[in-house]
């Protein structure tokens, strides 16, 4: 019976699966243009399009999109709003207007800990802003964990506190969003990790609100007879069972060049067998070592396309 209006860029818009039709009447999709700016390549609408280089870039573009989006809601006659991080300044729109505000939270509740308060992230980590001060628990986790970072992933993982492109940092951003909600909506389920949900409600003070894991869209199977899969299982079908690396980082994680060569030298090295699932953005400027997959023929795939990744993960 809810009536909901999904505001987003044309190009995300497009790209979303088809609404089943007993849905259709439910849904208004809002587009509104991504503001260009300069440096930010040509049709880059989401974090799909572009390598983290340019993704403080994007947010800024994103952050252009504030008056459109107020000018929606305050003829809108929204009963509730559900923002996230990027678009922390929906909620004091919202505020503005009297509509009661959800942060949906995208990540799980043992990385949102580890932040600790709205207010540490709004002060964008102030006592935390070295790797080392993420590899061991935090000291407001009073329970027994071995969860931390290593020192590879803390390097990465220490930006959120950084101001990037946009003017604000990421922590800036989800603390705001969190602090002005009137209630969080996160990707959890009882079932896992219930210690870290519980002291997320106690770090928050408000209402956490479990989503459940969000399942996977239904993707059936590859057709048998399709060129893509049949080329791939017939090289598959050479291999012996459990012997293949299958590497795919998905359409989020994209490698820059020291990276993506030291992977690449890597399953060189390795002399395994491996099927690599080689995607990238349309704006990233990223390649192959020379000669690489001459060096791994026979060896190694490297699959250029989309891939049928259920018929091969079930291979």
């Amino acid at each position: 019976g809810h009536r909901i209006s999904f505001i987003s860029t044309p190009r995300n818009i497009h790209r979303l699966p088809k609404t089943p039709p007993h849905l259709a009447s439910s849904f208004t999709f809002v587009e509104i243009p991504l503001p260009k700016i300069q440096g930010l390549p040509e049709n880059a609408e989401s974090t799909m399009d572009v390598g983290p280089e340019d993704q403080g870039l994007l947010k800024k573009s994103y952050d252009g999109m504030e008056d459109d989006v107020a000018r929606f809601l305050r003829t809108s006659c929204a009963d509730a709003v559900i923002y996230d991080f990027a678009g922390f300044w929906v909620s004091s729109i919202a505020m503005d207007l009297g509509i009661p505000r959800f942060f949906f939270c995208i990540f799980p509740s043992w990385f949102m800990d580890f932040w600790g308060t709205a207010g540490d992230l709004i002060d964008e980590l102030k006592d935390r802003k070295s790797p080392e001060d993420l590899m061991s628990p935090p000291k407001w986790v009073t329970f027994g964990t071995k969860v931390a970072y290593k020192y590879y992933e803390a390097k990465l993982i220490v930006g959120v506190g950084e101001k990037n492109a946009s003017g604000f940092s990421d922590a800036y951003r989800g603390g705001i969003a969190i602090s002005q909600s009137d209630a969080v909506i996160i990707r959890h389920c009882h079932e896992f990790e219930t210690e870290w949900f519980n002291l997320l409600a106690d770090l928050y003070q408000k209402e956490i609100i479990p989503l459940g894991q969000l399942p996977p869209h239904f993707q059936e199977t590859e057709n048998p007879s399709s060129d893509n899969w049949v080329s791939i299982k017939e090289w598959l079908d050479t291999k012996t069972k459990g012997s293949v690396l299958y590497i795919a980082l998905g359409s989020e994680a994209t490698p820059n060049q020291d990276q993506l060569t030291e992977l690449a030298h890597g399953l060189e090295l390795s002399q395994l067998p491996f099927l690599w699932a080689f995607r990238k953005p349309a704006t990233s400027k990223v390649k192959l070592p020379d000669g690489f997959e001459k060096r791994t023929e026979g060896r190694g795939m490297v699959w250029k396309g989309w891939v049928p990744q259920l018929n091969i993960l079930g291979h």
